[in-house]
């Protein structure tokens, strides 16, 4: 069984990540930031990151560049969020994500998503 992390500090949106995955048949670690999602990593890597650009103690861009510079880890990254400002999803694809969905999303599109990056 495939396990995903996510990273979001929206209780009621981090829970709702959490059942469409689950549903689908994944196993999700949540995570209500960055820095925990650091942690969560250091008992294993999972099979897929979903992030989050804006959280406290340690946003999505910080986490992103941890994952691929400082981990040396090339675990496919969904980068979640509310800015679809083109600057951020550049700067996000810069830095290693491999895929951009802008909130609100569709479940049914996110599922895709995930499943390509897993295969």
């Amino acid at each position: 069984m495939k396990m995903i992390l996510v990273a979001e500090d929206d209780p009621l949106l981090l829970k709702t990540l959490g059942q469409v995955l689950k549903k689908e048949g994944y196993k999700t670690l949540l995570c209500e930031n960055g820095k925990k999602a650091v942690e969560q990593m250091a008992n294993g890597m999972p099979d897929l990151l979903i992030t989050d650009l804006f959280m406290p103690e340690m946003d999505g861009i910080q986490l992103v560049t941890h994952i691929r510079q400082d981990l040396q880890s090339h675990i496919p990254i969904l980068v979640l969020s509310a800015s679809g400002e083109e600057a951020r999803v550049l700067d996000a694809f810069r830095l290693g994500a491999n895929d951009y969905v802008t909130k609100p999303f569709n479940p049914r599109e996110l599922s895709l998503r995930v499943r390509r990056l897993l295969n």
